[in-house]
């Protein structure tokens, strides 16, 4: 289960404070597909950075009593300097996998190559997203998030990210941002709406999905 306990968060931008969160407290089901919808500039991807510890709240606190991943898509994490393969070693060791078995998944499952032998500093942003996905599905969390990963690629690579996507989250949980409504209805059973600092849940990401709809069609 992961918790917020009156979680705020904000930021400067446009003249004055931007909320995120306002106070927020909800407590999330580990074993629950959850999409995330709110737009553009709500704070989807801060909110990811927040639950994943990468972000801190202003207040309060988020409580976390499984394995939760770091927001994938997110290539914050990877160095430069290093190759795509030394990145994927450096975390096999981090989590506890076997170095061998993580590079040869990483290496089928992102389709790099070559790269994958190469400086990450040299990778393309999509690249880079391809390395971070495949190197989050090869570490078994409880709770994934997941930031628009299958918009990345071509229509095979994205077919195939979201069959290997679904897979992980039928056995686990996790939230999943996306622009593809047809992706979030095939993979999440429940949804946040993230609107001016509120975060709310809906048991049927179809309602999710409307009142996210309702919303965008407002000034």
């Amino acid at each position: 289960m992961i918790k917020l306990e009156r979680v705020a968060k904000s930021f400067h931008g446009g003249g004055g404070r931007k909320p995120v969160l306002t106070s927020v407290s909800l407590s999330l089901d580990a074993g629950d597909s959850i999409a995330l919808l709110g737009r553009n500039g709500a704070g989807k991807s801060s909110l990811l950075k927040l639950l994943a510890g990468i972000l801190r709240p202003d207040s309060g606190r988020v409580v976390s009593r499984c394995s939760v991943s770091w927001p994938v898509a997110y290539a914050g994490g990877l160095h430069g300097d290093m190759t795509g393969a030394q990145n994927v070693r450096f975390v096999a060791r981090l989590y506890g996998r076997d170095t061998r078995d993580m590079i040869r998944f990483c290496r089928e499952m992102s389709e790099l190559g070559a790269h994958l032998d190469r400086p990450v500093r040299n990778y393309s942003s999509g690249m880079r997203a391809r390395l971070a996905f495949s190197m989050s599905m090869a570490v078994p969390f409880d709770f994934y998030l997941i930031d628009e990963i299958t918009s990345v690629g071509d229509l095979a690579f994205r077919e195939k990210s979201e069959a290997i996507l679904a897979g992980r989250l039928h056995q686990t949980g996790g939230i999943v941002v996306s622009h593809a409504l047809g992706s979030l209805k095939r993979l999440c059973q429940s949804g946040l709406v993230l609107e001016n600092g509120t975060l709310t849940y809906f048991p049927r990401v179809e309602d999710a999905i409307q009142r996210h709809q309702s919303l965008m069609e407002t000034i």
